[in-house]
């Protein structure tokens, strides 16, 4: 049949994810860094994803496509809750702790091994409790998985005294702002911190956090911290 489908630019694209996260309906992935229409079938047309896209990337043609269908979507959006959904038994990797630690000399300076800052588990954004105890009161750190990589001086510059959440927002599956939402909602949060890479990908993590906080209904100050490749560091 012929019908309004979207159609994505791939030479505009640049990887960012957001438009993946956006599809509710499961239609877009990213493929080799590219947003792809993978499935004609469960597009609706509708174009929940254009203005998710900062590129322009994403347009409507009419042409031959499978018609939409709805209860085939429905399954996956069903079967892909139902992967999500914890163990009964609960893993022991995802469990809420509190890790205390030995105070650390402020010029970290020394002979011995460099003391970790981490001061609760889990870290990853989607297995973190959203009342865990630790977020009451807390100064909040949102940051690109690859930025602990690339900085030096992660654990003494950013973790230290910081809740910390961590994510990929081109990798991971999933948009991090509702359940940032949640946190930022239902506890008392001081201040969040985002740490990016310099990759326009890595934009749907700040991205993410900007609209937790617009959803929130609360004025809490934040600021975006980006690191380079190389290791640089550049506040915005």
């Amino acid at each position: 049949m012929e019908r309004k489908i979207i159609k994505i630019d791939e030479a505009k694209c640049d990887g960012c994810g957001l438009c993946a996260a956006a599809c509710h309906e499961g239609a877009i992935g990213m493929v080799e860094g590219k947003a792809r229409l993978l499935r004609e079938d469960y597009c609706d047309g509708l174009g929940d994803c254009l203005p998710a896209c900062p590129t322009g990337a994403i347009s409507f043609e009419v042409r031959e496509a499978p018609a939409y269908d709805a209860q085939a979507v429905k399954a996956a959006q069903e079967a892909k809750r139902a992967q999500s959904a914890p163990l009964p038994c609960g893993c022991p990797g995802s469990q809420a702790r509190t890790i205390r630690r030995q105070a650390v000399p402020a010029s970290g300076t020394g002979a011995g091994p460099i003391a970790s800052r981490l001061s609760q588990w889990p870290v990853q954004i989607e297995l973190a409790p959203v009342n865990a105890p630790w977020f009451q009161g807390a100064r909040l750190l949102v940051a690109a998985d690859c930025t602990a990589y690339a900085y030096g001086d992660f654990h003494r510059d950013f973790i230290q005294d910081r809740i910390v959440l961590i994510g990929c927002p081109k990798l991971d599956a999933g948009d991090y702002a509702e359940k940032l939402t949640a946190i930022l909602a239902q506890n008392d949060i001081r201040s969040v911190t985002v740490v990016r890479m310099s990759v326009p990908c890595c934009g749907g993590i700040q991205d993410a956090v900007r609209r937790a906080l617009a959803a929130s209904g609360k004025t809490i100050p934040w600021q975006v911290v980006v690191i380079g490749t190389d290791g640089s560091r550049m506040e915005l």
